[in-house]
């Protein structure tokens, strides 16, 4: 009888640490699929300098509305691409962004055409560079200034701005070289 008891008590405690292993594994991949993808932005800049970010992208119109709000942090390197196909005329806003952000608007031809500094949280004033643009690059509050970046720098992001990476990404971005 005391067999039968231990060996009950040995298969309850397997099945235990087996649900246990399986709702670990399940919790990664759930975290895991939360975690997005990051594509390479690099920006040249008039100096010659060259700066790498790994940021997330905001393809839909619903990751293009929610942004980066209710974050409470953007990493150094971090950030968010809007890319904007065909290039239009857009327009930010800070409302429920916690955290200050750098905006860069990128012309078509790969060089910034404005950045709006330290864009403060909450704000409802619109923000525009009044130009169509190829896409919209979020930082954090006061990267670009740290780096040097300014108007006219140039832009590129997936395999493009990293050609010696195998990036699997369809959003690349390859501004031809200045003449």
């Amino acid at each position: 009888m005391i067999r039968v008891a231990s060996l009950f008590a040995l298969a309850l405690l397997t099945a235990c640490q087996g649900g246990k292993a399986d709702r670990e594994r399940d919790a990664s991949n759930v975290s895991a699929a939360r975690t997005p993808a990051l594509l390479p932005v690099v920006i040249r800049t008039d100096g010659g300098g060259a700066h790498r970010f790994d940021v997330e992208v905001a393809r839909t119109p619903q990751e293009q509305d929610k942004g980066l709000m209710f974050r409470k942090a953007i990493a150094a390197d971090g950030g968010m691409l809007f890319p904007m196909d065909p290039p239009r005329t857009a327009s930010f806003w800070m409302k429920d962004t916690l955290v200050p952000l750098d905006m860069l608007f990128i012309h078509t031809d790969g060089t910034i055409a404005f950045v709006k500094a330290q864009a403060q949280p909450y704000a409802r004033e619109p923000i525009s560079a009044g130009v169509p643009v190829a896409a919209v690059l979020e930082l954090r509050g006061g990267r670009a200034a740290e780096l040097g970046i300014g108007e006219g720098d140039k832009v590129s992001w997936g395999g493009c701005a990293v050609p010696t990476d195998k990036v699997a990404t369809d959003l690349n971005f390859c501004p031809a070289p200045a003449r």
